[in-house]
């Protein structure tokens, strides 16, 4: 892969578009009008981790998309400074690698359906082992992609919330530029390559979308069938902010909420550093009295040497990531000292954070909202001229396309609606369809 040609102000969808000249570029507008879309905004009310905030404040879907931004703009503009040196040919070429990899962190998220991770899982189970598995015999005579559904995944369903023409869009969905829209593939492959880990890049109705994409800006095609690509290299930028954020924050979280104690918190952050450092960051942790304020220093010191890490590692791997021959994340790759802190918060996670009760509730409760809000649907968009069907197909927006005729298309349609979803809004439709909420009389 050549850096002239992977870096494209090109617009999906407005290709042959001449508009008027802007002070802001293409790039610089891609985030713009991320910040400004109802989807994004809609994620102040989708969970991250930890239930939505009661009387303490912990992340949401939002602001840990607007950190990741953050973190990948420092990635993108460190990495973008360097190469400016190395082909100084190319200058201008890298200057806004930090706003493209900062807007690609803003998308992330914007495809994962309410509850956090777990209403993916309850999308996938629902079709793996729930009522939708009677469907799949109808998707695949259709020469349907079943995978798309049985694993489910975000990713796949960021991009389709952005490149998908909805009923009354304009083509290309958000108009995304081609290099942006590379940026948010972490898992450059259709389903079917999906394995244990259920991660893939997008739906078989994408797939043509991002094969155009990945001509244009001259990524290789690893296998035909079934379809994979090498990783766009801003890609490795996009995933390490947000699996620096991810860990880092969640352990935060994880002391506002005493999950985690003072000590457990403070030992796991200062693991970030080498002795010498850390005597440092203990004297200047000494000088404040508040012990949240001790943390967030602490926090935003581990993110400093991540994130120089991540970039160094990035530029070091260069010439392996432009040959699509790279084949483990960033943070897998560093230095002994952060590496090991960094295993240690996400084995502390896993043990103590993810598997805690609050975490949990809200997984059941995601299983038990989704599965019925899908049950109920799914069955409408299949018998419409029903008394009770057409009351709830009058609830899904006109960009969604219930009139779909294919078993593939019906199932896409109440998946979007359902996915879009806030946490609140799934909540309250629930309680509504099951009689448990009613409007005043």
């Amino acid at each position: 892969m050549k850096w002239e040609q992977l870096i494209s102000g090109k617009r999906l969808g407005m290709e042959s578009y001449q508009g008027r000249n802007h002070e802001r570029n293409n790039f610089q507008r891609d985030y713009d009008r991320l910040i400004f879309s109802a989807p994004f905004r809609r994620l102040q009310n989708k969970t991250q981790v930890f239930p939505l905030p009661g009387s303490v404040f912990v992340h949401n879907r939002l602001t840990h998309s607007l950190e990741v931004s953050c973190v990948g703009r420092s990635l993108g503009n460190s990495v973008g400074k360097a190469l400016m040196v190395k082909y100084q040919d190319h200058f201008d070429l890298f200057s806004e690698i930090g706003t493209i990899v900062a807007t690609a962190c803003l998308a992330h998220d914007m495809g994962n359906p309410p509850f956090g991770h777990s209403g993916e899982q309850a999308i996938g189970a629902y079709f793996s082992e729930g009522n939708g598995v009677k469907l799949r015999d109808a998707v695949l005579k259709e020469n349907g992609r079943w995978n798309d559904f049985e694993r489910f995944e975000g990713n796949a369903n960021a991009i389709r919330l952005l490149a998908h023409q909805f009923k009354g869009r304009r083509p290309g969905g958000f108009a995304l530029t081609y290099s942006t829209l590379a940026s948010i593939v972490k898992y450059p492959y259709s389903s079917d390559l999906a394995g244990t880990k259920h991660k893939f890049g997008y739906f078989q109705t994408e797939e043509s979308i991002y094969a155009s994409i990945a001509q244009e800006l001259g990524i290789p095609l690893v296998s035909k069938d079934p379809q994979s690509f090498a990783r766009y290299p801003l890609v490795y930028l996009v995933e390490a902010a947000d699996d620096i954020c991810y860990q880092v924050m969640d352990v935060e979280d994880a002391h506002k909420l005493k999950i985690l104690t003072t000590d457990e918190t403070l030992n796991l952050l200062l693991g970030f550093f080498d002795e010498t450092v850390r005597e440092k960051r203990i004297r200047v942790m000494s000088q404040l009295d508040d012990i949240n304020e001790k943390v967030a220093y602490l926090r935003s010191c581990a993110i400093g040497v991540l994130v120089d890490e991540c970039a160094r590692v990035f530029l070091e791997n260069e010439e392996l990531i432009l040959k699509g021959e790279m084949h483990e994340p960033l943070i897998a790759q560093m230095r002994d000292i952060p590496k090991e802190a960094y295993e240690a918060c996400s084995r502390t996670a896993w043990k103590k954070i993810y598997r805690s009760k609050e975490v949990l509730d809200i997984e059941l409760a995601g299983y038990r909202i989704i599965g019925m809000l899908l049950d109920k649907y799914i069955e409408a968009i299949f018998t419409p001229n029903h008394a009770y069907s057409k009351i709830l197909l009058q609830r899904i927006p006109e960009q969604y396309d219930t009139q779909c005729s294919s078993t593939y298309g019906k199932i896409q349609t109440i998946l979007d609606f359902i996915s879009g979803m806030t946490d609140v809004y799934a909540l309250d439709l629930y309680r509504k369809i099951t009689g448990m909420s009613l409007p005043a009389v």
